[in-house]
């Protein structure tokens, strides 16, 4: 699949007294890239809870860190969905700095998300979802 893209820039309260990005801070940043990457294949997380009863809860989470990010670098987060089964999506992120044409790979994660309804329950993802999804893992 094509991946999505964001720019963030990091904000002081998301770093240590050194300007060092704190590790939990990534995952932020991820889940921004995530809803991004839903809302170029057409679909509005929020509708998706709202009409469809269909949530996305995280159920794994790996990050392996590469490089330190800095107070007030401005990073891109590309993300992709690669795999989907009927009841599950997985997403992957890399996170860049680039600077002077220089790009610098801070961090490479996945995430894995369960449908479920909202008293959550495991459910199928919705078909209209799930053929615009495999459409893009082609």
């Amino acid at each position: 699949m094509q991946s999505s893209s964001i720019t963030v820039r990091v904000r002081y309260a998301e770093t240590d007294q050194m300007g060092v990005v704190y590790h939990a801070n990534y995952f932020v940043w991820f889940e921004m890239g995530r809803v991004e990457c839903l809302r170029q294949l057409g679909f509005d997380y929020k509708q998706m809870e709202i009409a469809d009863d269909c949530h996305l809860p995280v159920v794994e989470a790996t990050c392996r860190y590469r490089a330190p990010a800095h107070y007030d670098e401005v990073l891109t987060v590309e993300t992709r969905i690669i795999a989907l089964r009927s009841s599950v999506i997985r997403f992957a992120y890399n996170l860049f700095h680039v600077q002077s044409d220089v790009i610098r790979l801070l961090a490479e994660a996945q995430t894995t998300h369960v449908v479920v309804d909202g008293k959550m329950q495991k459910r199928t993802l919705p078909e209209k979802y799930a053929t615009a999804i495999r459409a893009q893992l082609k």
